[in-house]
């Protein structure tokens, strides 16, 4: 059964007259994908651009260049490993049997999926890899990834998947940077394949919509309050606006308060990676907003710093309603001090409200096996929430994983080597601590924000009857932090939470 959500090209509503919420969960968003619109075949092509991963072995030793410069780039490949032959010769080994789980995924799958017990097995193999590795025990961190490889797939069920991308992540770990392996196993997807993949998780999965329904529901509830101050008029600034999609039902949402002889102005500031991407996001956005005759737009286009320097130079129209949007944002800063200056700044510009979403992964404990273990229980509750969609062999589901969910494993992974510049992953009641210290003040959630959330569930053919409150069985929402703070868990882990900050007596 199609399931009715964001990308829709008809322009049905979902209203709940009874309970005064309007939730818009479909409108016509075609334009998004004729603009980056890609080959319906790239999609088939993805086992095929695996390949591209395969570790072409011969190139150290068949360079034609002397011993001598073999030696040396064998050092350079395999960072910390002993450079004796038989070490080499097991990393070689390593790789060759990584290399037959991608060109056998099938045959490994039929082979494992059904056995009693390898489930465990495998994530037994994952924690003793990455203790050994985090021990310096090389040679048993190679043993057991050899082991890995040999029983999952990516095709296989949830736990095979998610262990294939986590070994990765462990043998990246062993090389040095300069490693052409390394590289390989790191190698980012093209900007289309990530594209993509987010698209194609946004539409069959409750994670980002649940992160952009539930801060448009604050924003919105944050513009009313103030209508009688702020002409109509909204400003959002959106530290990291990406592809834009939060934005549309935010559109839809200001139009349908408006009249055609009051008309409501939104202006985005959307800072992001690089020029295209924001030019692609404005022509987007843009050619939505002309559907809204009674919505006036403007996007605003910046640029990312590691200094915050483009924060620093938003003012607030004092007739106007003023958000920043922080969503999956603040744990990307890498520094916990980039982080203060930030909170700082904004502080300084007196928001109606700060938007807070990030992911519930906290890197609280001090160890990589701790870190490693946490990580591992919340991509586990991730990709076996995508089995709910999206069958075994479907080719937007290795999308998803492949160019999605598996770079941020490996990158997390891989990063942690570099307690500096690894990103900082926090629960919800860590980012209270840090909130608060800056001057900001949790704000109470409203009830249509927990009912819109809901809704979101409930409206999905995919779930059967909702449970809250702790209850397990699929994706549940719950209410945190003494009511300021909306969570969005997969049976016991909980994924991300949304929270609505103001500055301390800002109201």
């Amino acid at each position: 059964m199609t399931i009715i959500i964001l990308w829709l090209y008809k322009r049905p509503s979902f209203c709940i007259a009874s309970l005064n919420v309007y939730v818009s969960f479909s409108f016509n968003l075609s334009f998004f994908l004729s603009i980056s619109s890609f080959s319906t075949s790239s999609m088939m092509e993805v086992l095929e651009d695996e390949r591209l991963l395969r570790f072409g072995l011969a190139i150290i030793l068949d360079c034609g260049r002397q011993r001598k410069m073999v030696k040396r780039k064998r050092v350079e490949s395999f960072e910390s490993l002993d450079t004796d032959e038989v070490s080499e010769g097991k990393m070689l080994s390593l790789f060759e049997t990584r290399e037959m789980m991608l060109r056998n995924e099938d045959r490994i799958r039929e082979a494992t999926t059904n056995e009693e017990g390898k489930g465990l097995h495998l994530i037994h193999l994952l924690l003793v890899s990455a203790t050994s590795l985090e021990e310096k025990k090389l040679d048993l961190t190679i043993k057991n990834l050899n082991e890995l490889y040999k029983n999952v797939s990516l095709n296989g069920d949830s736990v095979q998947r998610v262990a294939a991308y986590f070994a990765d992540g462990l043998l990246a770990r062993l090389l040095t940077r300069r490693s052409p392996f390394h590289e390989m196993i790191m190698k980012d997807p093209t900007p289309e394949e990530e594209f993509s993949a987010y698209m194609e998780l946004y539409k069959v999965s409750p994670y980002y919509q649940f992160a952009h329904f539930t801060a448009n529901q604050m924003i919105m509830e944050s513009f009313e309050m103030e209508e009688k101050e702020n002409n109509q008029s909204l400003h959002v600034v959106d530290l990291d606006v990406g592809y834009g999609f939060q934005w549309p039902s935010l559109m839809q949402s200001l139009s349908e308060k408006a009249t055609t002889g009051n008309r409501v102005s939104l202006r985005i500031t959307g800072f992001g990676k690089t020029l295209e991407e924001l030019e692609e996001t404005k022509a987007r956005l843009v050619g939505f907003a002309k559907s809204f005759r009674n919505l006036s737009f403007e996007f605003q286009g910046m640029l990312k710093s590691n200094t915050n320097s483009g924060v620093k130079l938003i003012q607030k129209n004092k007739t106007e309603t003023l958000v920043i949007n922080l969503a999956f944002y603040l744990h990307s800063l890498c520094s916990f001090s980039r982080i203060s200056d930030l909170l700082k700044s904004i502080c300084s510009l007196n928001p109606s409200v700060v938007v807070l979403i990030e992911q519930e992964a906290g890197r609280r404990p001090r160890t990589f096996l701790s870190r490693f273990i946490e990580f591992l229980h919340y991509y586990a509750a991730m990709f076996d929430s995508l089995d709910d969609f999206l069958p075994l062999d479907s080719p937007k589901r290795l999308q998803i994983e492949k160019n999605h969910l598996g770079k941020e494993i490996k990158r997390l992974i891989d990063l942690d080597t570099n307690e500096l510049n690894s990103p900082k992953c926090e629960t919800t009641e860590t980012w209270t601590e840090r909130m608060e210290p800056h001057g900001f003040e949790g704000m109470s959630l409203s009830s249509k924000s927990i009912i819109q959330a809901k809704l979101l569930l409930k409206i999905n053919s995919h779930y059967g009857p909702i449970p809250f409150d702790g209850e397990n069985g699929g994706f549940t929402v719950f209410e945190r932090e003494e009511g300021n703070a909306i969570s969005l868990a997969w049976q016991d882990k909980c994924l991300i939470t949304a929270s609505s900050w103001q500055c301390a007596g800002g109201r």
